[in-house]
């Protein structure tokens, strides 16, 4: 009898510590408290470092081809403007660097390259003794040619559009018309003021003065030329011509745009 009462003392004691174990359930939550989810979280920032490459994309450059960047140039097709930048662009997969020109009585902007600045002529402004020497064209006497106004129309359009301040200036003397003299047709009208503006504007930004001033300068010059006062004394003060054709004065002459460089 002594072992049996051991026995189920020992079972007694064996099955105390079982009714322990519902305690040791709550061990599971621990899995829930420790949350390594949320490293990925923090690795977003890691994300933001590959814009940072955008700023290299920035290239400033300042000058190119003996031209800088803010300066006043004379590109012959449309007269002077001034040079807002010098930027870089893509185009067809193939790096281009570019002029970006404004001229602001035109309200227009030109993109030119810089590697074909040479082609197109664009040049700096002339200096104050060139200008002089324009301004001494305009007292000199007209030189008419005699010969058919369409021929004489595209040799004044080719010195407007030459971007020679000389030039310019003799086809401002030759198509001026003083109110004692016969009028001009449209399309010698149309010449004279597109020459007039070309030369008026250089020598504004030259002599930094308004253009309106310039204008002034330009037709007191005019005023000390020997006058013409009719078609006939005009046509003798005129150079002979090879082919003489008779100086046909023709309205419907018309102005033609000039070439511009691609």
């Amino acid at each position: 009898m002594p072992n049996k009462t051991a026995k189920t003392a020992a079972k007694a004691t064996v099955s105390k510590p079982a009714a322990a174990k519902p305690a040791a359930k709550p061990a599971p939550k621990a899995p829930v408290a420790a949350a390594p989810a949320k490293a990925p979280v923090a690795a977003k920032p890691a994300v933001k470092p590959a814009a940072a490459p955008k700023v290299e994309e920035k290239k400033v450059v300042t000058q190119r081809q003996g031209f800088k960047a803010n300066e006043f140039v004379v590109y012959p097709a449309h007269g002077v403007g001034q040079i807002l930048a010098i930027e870089e662009q893509e185009i067809a997969g193939a790096k281009l660097e570019l002029f970006v020109i404004n001229f602001i009585k035109d309200k227009m902007t030109l993109r030119v390259p810089t590697a074909k600045v040479a082609n197109v002529g664009m040049r700096k402004l002339s200096e104050p003794a060139l200008v002089k020497k324009a301004l001494e064209t305009l007292k000199g006497r007209a030189r008419v040619k005699r010969t058919m106004w369409s021929r004489r129309a595209q040799e004044y359009e080719a010195k407007i559009n030459s971007g020679d301040i000389v030039a310019i200036a003799e086809v401002v003397r030759d198509l001026y018309r003083s109110e004692s003299q016969p009028e001009q047709s449209y399309s010698e009208r149309q010449l004279y003021e597109a020459a007039l503006d070309r030369l008026s504007r250089e020598i504004a930004v030259v002599q930094h003065s308004t253009e309106t001033e310039a204008v002034k300068e330009i037709e007191a010059q005019l005023a000390k030329s020997p006058r013409r006062t009719n078609a006939k004394a005009e046509a003798a003060e005129g150079e002979a011509d090879a082919d003489n054709e008779g100086d046909i004065d023709d309205t419907d002459g018309g102005t033609t745009v000039a070439d511009e460089a691609a």
